[in-house]
């Protein structure tokens, strides 16, 4: 069976018209699935905004968001042509113009709620549409509407709200486990309780310490005390609350109770533990704000983890401006040019100490770096060093004049008093010389027969190819008996030749 052809742009579970049967009845605006944000806040982020409003939240949270901020941010074209690397030179002017490092810090917080919203401000810049601003909204002033389209609520137009539409306005959501979701899932999801559970144990706490991290004043009256003496009692009790001095009649008994027991350590442990769940949800560790220094503490394992999460939260808000502001900017002001890449280098920078000790060892195996790797590795203000040569040895008596050519004032002196010593004798005659004369002649009686055969047979061929194919059926006609039988003479004398001499050079030792 053949698969049909699909149809282009053709989506069939969207979440318009209503038949996304997890939301039930929903009115022009979607509401979130968070559940958290539905029952406890009443789709209200107010509710989390409480929650970021937390000491703990707040440092983990800005901790995360420093660690993307500090991270150098790049722009590089998205392609070879000029018209690409001018659409990139000109988005890192806008970028650098409308302070790129605040703009995201703010943005990030998108990763806290679920989503994020800026609104941008375009100029005239030149002949170019250039960034006067990027204004990131309050989140709770927008809603999404039934086919996923950002919708800004007014005071009044509550219900439905007003188109908020691009290239004005520039959003993204995060955390969600599917599309259906615009809103997202943020981290305030999973810290509300944490949060809440914290605040209630201090509240505890702090009414633990108001009763017994003081003594109890305790007042005591005669049976027959009247209601105006138990109240003048009574006001005493209070009074040692406040006051470093009170009065009451002598008839009166006022003493302080104290408590004999202390639970003010398992209050401690339910804080700790909340901040350290709280750390774990923002951070994915522990590790970077109470864990131990060193090997003991998991550093390694721990950056690793921080790595990543540095990563995604870089990608999360450049990919998304990629798509859309980076986009607009390039269709507008350089149509046909790719669309640049904004993104920020979250790779920690290599051990150069590792990459020394490296080359080192190469070039104790015989390799040397060539200076293009120097450049690109150490940097530029580096050059070849000059060899350095051994110092003049001092000089010494024998270093004059007259000893300048020891070596050939020697050689005279040895060959004026043993001149048989250094008289040149004739060369003994070497036998192979007239042998090779004489096998050269007998060879070329058989080899002249084969050279003029392959003549014969060029002058009569018209081509290479065909020369080729009658040198192969010549082959089984030229005989090889003449040259090998005077081969065979040869190496037979040159045989006996050698036996000789080394007969003689026996006989004369």
């Amino acid at each position: 069976m053949t698969t049909p052809r699909p149809e282009t742009n053709r989506e069939i579970a969207t979440t318009a018209d209503g038949i996304d049967i997890t939301r039930g009845y929903t009115g022009p605006l979607l509401t979130p699935y968070d559940s958290v944000l539905r029952n406890r806040g009443g789709n209200d982020l107010v509710i989390y905004e409480q929650v970021l409003s937390d000491p703990e939240v707040k440092a983990t949270l800005g901790q995360r968001q420093l660690a993307v901020t500090q991270c150098e941010w790049q722009v590089e074209p998205g392609g070879d042509k000029r018209i690409d690397r001018q659409a990139a030179d000109y988005l890192r002017e806008q970028l650098h113009g409308i302070g790129w490092d605040d703009t995201t810090t703010k943005m990030l917080f998108g990763v806290a709620y679920g989503y994020a919203v800026a609104e941008i401000i375009y100029k005239v810049d030149g002949a170019r549409i250039g960034l006067e601003a990027i204004k990131v909204r309050n989140r709770r002033r927008f809603r999404y509407g039934k086919e996923g389209d950002l919708r800004l609520l007014t005071m009044s137009n509550m219900f439905e709200g007003i188109p908020a539409p691009a290239p004005y306005f520039w959003s993204f959501c995060s955390g969600a486990d599917n599309d259906d979701e615009p809103y997202g899932l943020g981290l305030a999801h999973w810290l509300y309780w944490p949060v809440l559970f914290k605040r209630n144990g201090l509240k505890f706490w702090l009414i633990f310490l108001e009763k017994f991290g003081m003594p109890t004043a305790v007042g005591r009256y005669d049976t027959e005390a009247t209601a105006p003496e138990k109240t003048a009692l009574l006001q005493a009790t209070r009074a040692v609350q406040t006051d470093s001095g009170i009065i009451m009649p002598k008839s009166m008994e006022l003493d302080l109770l104290e408590a004999g027991r202390s639970g003010t350590a398992d209050y401690k442990a339910l804080q700790d533990q909340m901040d350290a769940t709280i750390q774990k949800v923002v951070l994915g560790q522990t590790a970077s704000t109470q864990g131990t220094a060193g090997k003991l503490g998991s550093d390694e394992l721990q950056a690793d983890v921080r790595s990543d999460i540095i990563k995604a939260d870089a990608d999360l808000v450049c990919e998304s401006f990629n798509q859309g502001p980076a986009r607009w900017l390039t269709e507008w002001n350089f149509p046909g040019a790719a669309v640049p890449r904004v993104y920020r280098v979250t790779e920690e920078p290599e051990d150069l100490d590792s990459r020394v000790e490296r080359d080192t060892k190469l070039k104790a195996l015989g390799y040397k770096p060539k200076q293009v790797y120097i450049e690109e590795t150490y940097g530029p203000n580096y050059e070849p060093a000059e060899p350095v040569l051994d110092p003049p040895a001092p000089p010494t008596a024998i270093d004059g004049a007259q000893f300048a050519d020891a070596n050939h004032q020697v050689m005279q002196l040895l060959r004026k008093h043993y001149p048989a010593a250094f008289a040149t004798a004739a060369p003994a005659p070497d036998p192979s010389v007239p042998m090779a004369r004489q096998l050269d002649r007998q060879l070329a009686t058989p080899a002249g027969a084969w050279v003029d055969q392959v003549r014969s047979l060029a002058q009569q061929v018209e081509s290479l190819d065909e020369l080729r194919d009658r040198l192969f059926e010549l082959m089984p006609d030229m005989s090889l008996d003449d040259y090998a039988a005077v081969m065979a003479d040869g190496l037979t004398a040159a045989t006996l030749t050698g036996r000789y001499d080394v007969q003689q050079s026996t006989a004369e030792s």
